[in-house]
């Protein structure tokens, strides 16, 4: 059984120190402490350590082994994605990134493949970025659930959309500076509880303001399930349905109707939700996804879905035939 890892973050194993280059700021920087480790600083504040499974491309493929893997997709880690940054800035840090990641899939074309990151505060350098993205290999982009507080939902996005569209671009959505941060940094709440809401405002923004209507050709793709979207889908209805005067002013199609045009990745931890997601987005649309090598993923690789006893035709969906398809991509590449 194939078996496609598409939610997956890697980092070059040397960072430029932006925050010294550009001269402001406070960017992810790398401090090679001891061996196998590194701690990710911003200035002189600690973010993280983290292990060489980071960075390390056979070590990432020998321990995708154990759990019968063959296939990761690879993209930057969002704390990497530099929203902040003044825009030429904000470029040169995509284009480093997108080099070491269209160099590793040019390299190991069997075990990756990679998705870019844009300079998304200026949208014709974003435009510009996406063409060459997709020249050096690059098959989608990931994208954060909003843009330095802006949602996924304003027009000044539209040119992006459509460049995204006609250069059939896959695209992931994950969750970054998750909405209240400031107000909930005590007991991991940002990533526990911000990061699905995220999830739900980006996926809540794109339909309400009709992107999805007017660009149905983007290939959208949820990080963590689509986080808590799915869950309060009834609410969100109910909202649609009871007050259309504030939630279906720009698009007055039921956001049900939307479930199942686009992708979630399979990152629940818990079958009973799984079970749920299933339901709702059938085994086409859930492409397995695992959030590697972040403690908070599902580093045994979909273990929870092979015992969950499912048909092998759902299982098969979800581990390889989901994903190929969002990335149009052909089975034979990986033989």
């Amino acid at each position: 059984m194939l078996k496609i890892d598409m939610h997956t973050h890697i980092i070059p194993k040397h960072l430029p120190d932006w925050s010294v280059k550009f001269g402001y700021g406070h960017f992810i920087h790398l401090d090679h402490h001891r061996p196998g480790y590194a701690r990710m600083m911003q200035g002189d504040k600690f973010f993280r350590e983290i292990e060489a499974n980071c960075w390390d491309p056979q070590l990432r493929i020998d321990e995708y082994e154990r759990y019968n893997t063959q296939v990761q997709v690879v993209c930057t880690i969002p704390v990497l994605f530099g929203y902040a940054a003044q825009p030429k800035d904000g470029l040169e840090m995509a284009m480093f990134l997108n080099d070491h990641i269209a160099d590793l899939v040019a390299r190991m074309p069997r075990h990756y493949v990679g998705l870019g990151t844009l300079p998304m505060q200026d949208v014709d350098l974003s435009i510009a970025e996406l063409e060459r993205c997709k020249n050096i290999g690059l098959k989608g982009i990931q994208i954060g659930s909003n843009i330095n507080q802006q949602n996924l939902s304003e027009s000044i996005f539209n040119p992006l959309w459509q460049a995204i569209e006609d250069l059939n671009m896959a695209v992931l959505v994950h969750p970054w500076e998750m909405m209240g941060q400031e107000e909930m940094r005590k007991y991991w709440l940002p990533w526990l509880v911000g990061m699905p809401a995220e999830t739900a405002r980006a996926i809540c923004s794109l339909i309400f303001a009709g992107v999805m209507e007017r660009f149905p050709g983007i290939r959208f793709n949820f990080a963590h399930a689509g986080g808590s979207f799915l869950p309060t889908l009834g609410r969100i209805e109910h909202g649609f349905h009871c007050r259309p005067d504030l939630v279906a002013i720009d698009n007055p199609i039921n956001p049900r109707e939307y479930v199942g045009k686009f992708w979630v990745d399979s990152a629940t931890h818990d079958d009973q939700l799984f079970k749920y997601v299933l339901e709702m987005q059938g085994s086409k649309k859930i492409t397995l996804g695992t959030d590697y090598p972040f403690p908070l993923g599902d580093l045994e690789v979909g273990k929870f879905i092979e015992e969950m006893g499912l048909e092998k035709n759902i299982v098969d969906d979800i581990f390889c035939n989901a994903t190929l398809d969002w990335l149009q991509l052909p089975k034979s590449m990986f033989d």
